[in-house]
């Protein structure tokens, strides 16, 4: 059982690599063509722009924030490397490439993003031109609305460009319905076993990054103080921090845990549990995303779509947590709970 397990993601990866350059071109598109757009702005406005630019605007559109040519265009360049970076990164290490929907959504948020921010950077060179001074320009928050609409526009072709990826089946080989039967290991009954496995969300991890290397940006970029930076950058290490779980099947029963702090950390014990199982599941469509999520009648840890380990709580809700080999752990904590229950409540 492990071994077929072992063997089914072997073949998903292979069926995945023809793939991998096409999914990364995808992704990394948009924010070329961003760049490209906004240096042509700049190439074309520059002898019209005044030597200290205004980069930062506050609520009323008046500049606070002021650079260089240099100064901006480096800020204008590491801006869309490491965003695009970061897009082609989580396109491609989730687990969400082996699922349409999923990446569907993917491409949709990277194309939205380069967009929303090519027009904005666009715009702010837009407004500096003609000025004598920085100081002057005006930066009117209509494009801001017309930012978010090409936004949009944007991620619909993004979605519409994932269709030229070709994807596996995503049906699981263990059976029809994508479910393991109540395996159990043969553990008898002075044996000792246990089962540890690290699992994780690329996607989580990328978000985390993202959201810190912006709050470092916004910290670089405006002169308002550090509120404003440390609320996109704290968060930021929190979701990376947490984006990585250990999970431990062993004879104090089901244990999630972080992957970087011990606490907090949920644990099921043997009298609370029914039986245990291997399925594949969607985040978005089971659980409705990443993290610790609650739905009605089950609960989870869910790192990625894919295999996952589901418990059936003595409640009669389900508790799943995403992570591979999870077929062998459903086995061992079926097996300990057994041997746990009274004789006359075996389950064998």
């Amino acid at each position: 059982m492990a071994m077929a397990a072992r063997s089914f993601r072997r073949g998903a990866r292979d069926i995945r690599d023809p793939g991998v350059a096409r999914v990364a071109l995808l992704a990394a598109l948009p924010f070329v063509l961003g760049l490209a757009a906004d240096l042509a702005v700049y190439v074309t406005v520059r002898d019209q722009l005044p030597d200290r630019l205004a980069r930062h605007f506050g609520g009323d559109g008046e500049a606070d924030g002021y650079v260089g040519h240099g100064g901006f265009l480096a800020m204008l360049v590491g801006m869309f490397v490491v965003l695009g970076a970061v897009g082609v990164f989580l396109v491609l290490r989730s687990d969400f490439a082996t699922y349409r929907r999923g990446l569907r959504g993917l491409l949709a948020g990277v194309y939205a993003t380069s967009a929303f921010l090519a027009w904005t950077m666009g715009a702010s060179l837009v407004a500096n031109r003609g000025t004598a001074d920085g100081a002057a320009a005006v930066f009117p928050l209509w494009h801001l609305a017309v930012a978010a609409g090409i936004a949009v526009l944007a991620a619909g072709v993004g979605a519409a460009l994932s269709r030229c990826v070709p994807l596996p089946d995503t049906r699981s080989p263990l059976g029809a319905d994508g479910q393991v039967g109540a395996e159990r290991i043969d553990l008898g009954r002075d044996e000792t076993a246990g089962w540890v496995r690290r699992t994780g969300s690329w996607v989580l991890s990328g978000m985390g990054i993202a959201m810190a290397v912006v709050g470092i940006v916004t910290l670089w970029m405006t002169d308002d103080g550090w509120l404003a930076p440390l609320s996109l950058f704290v968060p930021g290490l929190l979701i990376a921090a947490f984006a990585r779980a250990c999970v431990t099947v062993d004879r104090r029963g089901l244990t999630v845990s972080p992957g970087l702090v011990p606490w907090p950390r949920i644990r099921l014990r043997l009298d609370r549990i029914e039986s245990a199982d291997s399925r594949q599941i969607s985040a978005f469509a089971d659980y409705g995303g990443w993290g610790y999520r609650i739905a009605p009648g089950r609960s989870g840890v869910i790192m990625r779509s894919g295999e996952a380990l589901v418990v059936r709580r003595a409640n009669g809700n389900d508790f799943a947590v995403t992570v591979e080999d999870s077929a062998t752990a459903a086995a061992l904590l079926n097996a300990l709970v057994d041997r746990e229950a009274p004789p006359q409540e075996g389950r064998r």
